[in-house]
């Protein structure tokens, strides 16, 4: 379901739990200062209890110019790991970014996991420093979507 101004406290809590901590101070956090996520590919998953699983967010970011869906975070609590739970999202997310309109999408991350998503890495698009190179891995929603674009990953305000 559609993350709500409700869920966001409850959200953040699970990505405190998820993450390091100091997680704010990454650079991929840099290019969300000021911006509002994605909301129509926020998402939350609750089970039965309506206890939250998993959740995920998209923000918008430039990259020459172009727009792109910054994917992440992307979380599930620890009690759910395991389960697909994080595919469901990211595969969902992704099918509703392409019916929406976007062609890219852009993460930091590992690839042995992200490239069944279609995530690749992908050279001359620079995410902030300290980012580690290999860690940024790209997909295209429609075929040729990243041809020539590259540069700096930068915010994105009005999407």
């Amino acid at each position: 379901m559609r993350e709500t101004k409700d869920d966001w406290w409850e959200v953040e809590a699970l990505y405190d739990l998820c993450f390091a901590p100091g997680r704010e101070a990454l650079s991929s956090y840099r290019l969300r200062d000021g911006v509002d996520p994605v909301a129509d590919l926020c998402f939350v998953a609750r089970d039965e209890g309506g206890i939250i699983g998993g959740a995920i967010r998209y923000w918008p970011v430039q990259v020459g110019g172009a727009r792109v869906l910054l994917l992440g975070p992307v979380a599930v609590h620890p009690t759910r790991q395991g389960e697909g739970l994080g595919g469901v999202l990211i595969r969902q997310s992704l099918a509703k970014a392409q019916a929406l309109g976007w062609e890219r999408a852009l993460l930091v991350g590992d690839k042995p996991y992200y490239k069944r998503f279609g995530f690749l890495r992908i050279k001359g698009v620079v995410m902030p420093p300290p980012t580690n190179p290999a860690r940024v891995l790209a997909r295209e929603l429609i075929a040729g979507a990243w041809d020539g674009v590259r540069g700096d990953v930068e915010r994105l305000i009005k999407p």
